[in-house]
């Protein structure tokens, strides 16, 4: 059993987990170390099982395949299980990444296997292609609707309406939101780049707030201005960010 590979099998659909147990019972190089039927659940097993490798379904409902990878710290070697996705096929293949367009035959099942298989011997490329695979995703969507957070290994999923501001905090970022406040690894230029500008607006170069929640824009000091939001929030505000505020509000 220990000089087995270990198995883990994250994906929403009955059918496809059954699939994939049924094909990895015949081979007897590999144990499954448990199964899944959702990111949140998947992420504590990961945690807990250290599986060798995970097939990995990447629309799933709460929380996709893609946003599960930003909150594990070690990946294992994945083979991402997919329906038809255009974009996430061009990525996977950009980066020789394998996957298993569903329906998958069990040919081509064995050949990502034996291929993941070989992977285990080099986990820094693994981890290299997993940050690749994050950032093109990242980089085809449109406006976030969501944050993804860990914070003491709880997963926090925020709703991008219930964030009172972000404030910058060197290579992170600090979110401030309904549930509370949370330290995220990701840079302002990214917020600025992936909020909808028409929601969102980068008031300095040390905050980002949303339109909706200004109650107004005072003078501060001579040419100098803040804004108020609710529960007696102020920020101040540059040049370039009131010259940005007064586009938007006028």
């Amino acid at each position: 059993m220990t000089n087995k590979v270990k198995i883990l099998i994250i994906d929403d659909e009955n059918l496809a987990r059954e699939i994939i147990k049924k094909y990895l019972e015949q081979n007897d190089k590999v144990f499954i170390a448990g199964e899944c039927s959702n990111g949140f659940d998947g992420i504590k097993k990961i945690n807990d099982e250290k599986p060798d490798i995970i097939f990995l379904d990447v629309q799933m409902p709460k929380i996709s395949g893609f946003e599960m990878l930003e909150v594990i710290d070690e990946p294992p070697v994945i083979i991402f299980t997919t329906a038809f996705d255009q974009y996430a096929l061009k990525a996977f293949e950009v980066n020789a990444a394998d996957y298993l367009l569903k329906p998958f035959s069990k040919k081509r099942f064995d050949e990502a296997l034996d291929k993941a298989i070989g992977s285990l011997k080099n986990k820094s490329r693994q981890t290299s292609l997993i940050k690749n695979l994050i950032k093109q995703n990242e980089a085809k969507q449109e406006f976030l609707d969501r944050i993804i957070i860990k914070d003491t290994g709880k997963i926090t999923i925020v709703p991008v309406d219930d964030v009172k501001y972000i404030e910058a905090q060197d290579d992170y970022v600090m979110i401030y939101c309904e549930a509370g406040k949370f330290l995220k690894q990701k840079t302002m230029k990214y917020y600025e780049e992936h909020l909808d500008p028409h929601e969102f607006v980068r008031v300095h170069r040390s905050y980002i707030a949303p339109v909706k929640k200004i109650k107004r824009i005072e003078l501060a000091e001579k040419e100098s201005y803040q804004i108020k939001l609710g529960e007696n929030i102020t920020l101040p505000v540059s040049k370039s960010g009131y010259d940005k505020l007064k586009e938007i509000l006028k």
